[in-house]
């Protein structure tokens, strides 16, 4: 799978962009705050319908206008498709694939796949919950769309059972009603929870082995789910904490509270882990995702490094630069010292420059360097 080519309309510091992308490497480099992530995010958005970094479509659109767009092709098992965004800052979003509307996310993800990784993504374990479980979600809607559907359908009677709650404290009788919502969410939740299940043993299969080379043998790492119900007790704990919902206003059980374990030579990291630890292992599951992607489709994921490199040591770096031979991959930075130290070979540079967008070179071998 790869990207051929983007274009941008009035997207954030964008007036206009049309970028043609090499199947290869491709780099994207400038200085801060002039627009090299935002092509990134272009490009989760045209994936996912979402911001990579939970942004709203009215702060995606450019300020001084109403709507924005984006075109995406892709290449995809020797077919061409054409994705197009349609943001505007009053209504939601339009999407069409090659020319045809269509109504809901469901039918856009798994289109392209892609894996976003930036320095955020380094706190990944040291973070609460809440960060590991949207890695999981995410990764999770790409590749499959009935937990896309259980998702969905979980988190909208969670805020109608939440809502509820609330309206009991003013309407008591509203109480008879609970049991119809804890039904719903019980049914809708047991099947998120069997999917991140699976979710934590596939990855956890191929993270093993990624993480025991990064480490240079030392260190073992395995990832555990860690639900706050299982399936079994899914109902029972929903009657057991009945009366604290009602009083604290708020669904105190369910896979909304869920975590994932990362456990290094019998140790929980997220707790006791130092910052190198955790951030090998947070290298370790996005690398980890890439080949997860690669067994589920059958294909490459496009794979997106916002600025990564320059929080990694050199050992981090050269494994990850040399782990991502196959896939086409888009990566900004600030400056090429990192390729051109680690000898690595780029497809095509681009210079960004307050929205301005030049290709300076193509098919450059940095064992002779870049003036």
């Amino acid at each position: 799978m790869i990207i051929k080519s983007l274009e941008l309309a009035d997207y954030r510091n964008y007036e206009t962009l049309n970028i043609c992308f090499d199947k290869g490497t491709n780099i994207l480099y400038g200085n801060n705050a002039q627009g090299k992530t935002n092509i990134l995010e272009a490009i989760y958005v045209s994936a996912t319908t979402k911001s990579h970094k939970g942004s709203k479509d009215r702060e995606i659109v450019n300020f001084n206008r109403e709507e924005a767009h984006i075109r995406t092709y892709l290449e995809k098992e020797e077919a061409e498709y054409r994705v197009d965004m349609h943001l505007r800052k009053s209504k939601s979003k339009g999407i069409a694939i090659d020319g045809q509307k269509i109504k809901k996310a469901a039918e856009l993800l798994g289109l392209l796949n892609v894996v976003f990784f930036s320095p955020e993504d380094l706190s990944i374990i040291k973070n609460g919950p809440a960060e590991r479980r949207r890695f999981a979600d995410m990764e999770l809607c790409q590749l499959d769309s009935f937990y896309l559907y259980n998702l969905n359908h979980y988190n909208k009677i969670i805020n109608q059972r939440n809502k509820l709650l609330k309206d009991i404290s003013f309407n008591p009788e509203l109480k008879e009603t609970l049991n119809i919502w804890d039904l719903q969410l019980i049914s809708f939740g047991s099947k998120v929870i069997e999917r991140r299940e699976l979710f934590a043993g596939q990855l956890c299969e191929i993270i093993e082995g990624i993480h025991k080379k990064l480490s240079g043998g030392k260190e073992e790492l395995v990832v555990k789910y860690e639900p706050d119900v299982t399936i079994d007790n899914f109902e029972e704990k929903m009657k057991e904490n009945q009366e604290k919902d009602i009083r604290s206003k708020m669904t105190s059980s369910g896979p909304h509270r869920d975590d994932f374990m990362f456990i290094v030579n019998g140790i929980d990291i997220r707790k006791f882990g130092s910052q190198g630890q955790q951030r090998t292992a947070a290298l370790s599951l996005k690398l980890s995702e890439i080949e997860l992607v690669k067994k589920i489709t059958k294909d490459t994921p496009v794979l997106l490094l916002d600025d990564v490199l320059s929080e990694l040591d050199s050992n981090r770096q050269n494994y990850l630069l040399n782990s991502i031979g196959d896939i086409q991959t888009i990566i900004t930075c600030t400056g090429l010292d990192e390729f051109v130290n680690n000898r690595f070979e780029i497809n095509r540079i681009f210079k960004v420059t307050d929205g301005v967008v030049d290709m300076l070179s193509e098919n450059v071998n940095t064992n002779i360097g870049i003036g």
